[in-house]
């Protein structure tokens, strides 16, 4: 039965672990100001430019994995990204005690969501997908 469910269970899986990505690319539009100040505040250099590499990634990458067009290059790419953003912005170590254990929850997040990202990069989008049908 679960090899039935395999390819059908790809695209919902797809769909939610990108859901995150697209909608967190759009919301860094409306608050770009913002995610200039954080990113800045967390000492990168050209935080306007990681700003907006950082939109496309997430919204182009998102909408890829979603629709399983390039999808393993694209969750590659987000694997990477989100591995470096739990390094960088969730480094819960340096963190004061009050902060710490949230982030810690944050950087564990990001290593999961990492990890299916990954795991996508390695087994492809399954055949409920454009990469899928082209093979």
């Amino acid at each position: 039965m679960m090899n039935q469910l395999s390819n059908p269970l790809a695209l919902i899986a797809r769909i939610l672990m990108a859901a995150m990505f697209v909608m967190a690319g759009f919301s860094k539009i409306g608050g770009f100001e913002g995610t200039v100040g954080y990113i800045a505040s967390k000492g990168l250099p050209l935080a306007s430019v990681v700003a907006v590499l950082t939109i496309i990634l997430e919204i182009a990458g998102g909408l890829a994995i979603m629709v399983g067009y390039k999808a393993r290059i694209a969750a590659f790419l987000l694997g990477g990204f989100t591995l470096l953003a739990a390094l960088i912005f969730h480094n819960f170590w340096a963190a004061p005690a009050e902060q710490a254990f949230v982030q810690n929850m944050l950087f564990m997040k990001n290593i999961s969501i990492a990890g299916g990202l990954f795991l996508l990069a390695a087994l492809g989008s399954g055949s409920c997908s454009i990469d899928g049908k082209s093979q």
